[in-house]
């Protein structure tokens, strides 16, 4: 006889969460530590880096229509002393590095370029986004962290260095956060965005990261905002 139990990351009627997982190691290893409890959240992968995030959030939007949505994964720290290799941090603003003209220091990024990536509606300024934009959290501690996205991470501790000169208020680079919180404002959703800490921007050794230890800290750290229920701000 056929189960007639859901698949395991079947979308949960009802449910105005979506969570996301840029890939699904991040995923599983999520799920390894005990994973999400069926009701607090529609579990689905937007895609690892820029574009296919963008791409596959801007399709999860349309085809749910969350009323909010939660970005989990790994990151690099540019200070693991500061923030330690397994712990997690939330974000309050993202950016990213990359886009404009020329590259490292003679990057020229979309506001010297005189133009935003996206103008906003109906020339309504206050919706263009340049190459920052805020999230929604209303949680006191994401308060001041940037979160920095880049097409291509850190390929060592010189690149990490010079990207942390451009933006010197950067504690976490991923590869994702800026696509998902593109489309989101597009479409009018709250994001909030949890990493945990597996290594040392720039640090490709991978006997020194700690992707299970991140993992289950940002487990922990999504969990308290998906049974609170609040402090979701409506970002930018």
């Amino acid at each position: 006889m056929a189960s007639t139990q859901s698949p395991r990351h079947e979308p949960s009627l009802g449910s105005a969460t979506l969570l996301l997982f840029p890939t699904d190691l991040e995923r599983r290893r999520v799920d390894d530590h005990g994973g999400v409890p069926q009701g607090l959240a529609l579990s689905a992968l937007c895609g690892f880096g820029p574009v296919a995030a963008a791409a596959r959030t801007a399709e999860l939007l349309a085809l749910h229509r969350p009323a909010r949505v939660l970005l989990v994964g790994i990151a690099g720290a540019y200070d693991t002393e500061l923030h330690p290799i397994g712990s997690a941090l939330e974000f309050d603003e993202v950016a990213v590095e990359g886009i404009g003209v020329g590259e490292g220091r003679e990057l020229l990024a979309p506001p010297a370029l005189g133009f935003p990536q996206w103008p906003g509606r109906h020339g309504q300024t206050d919706g263009a986004i340049f190459d920052r934009t805020r999230l929604a959290s209303a949680n006191p501690e994401a308060r001041g962290k940037l979160l920095l996205t880049t097409c291509a991470a850190s390929a060592n501790a010189a690149q990490a260095a010079q990207r942390r000169e451009r933006h010197p208020d950067a504690l976490a680079e991923d590869m994702e956060g800026f696509a998902v919180a593109t489309a989101c404002a597009l479409a009018h959703v709250p994001l909030r965005i949890v990493r945990g800490i597996s290594n040392l921007v720039g640090d490709r050794a991978p006997e020194r990261w700690r992707i299970p230890l991140a993992l289950e800290a940002a487990r922990l750290r999504a969990l308290e905002i998906l049974e609170r229920g609040e402090g979701w701000s409506t970002g930018r």
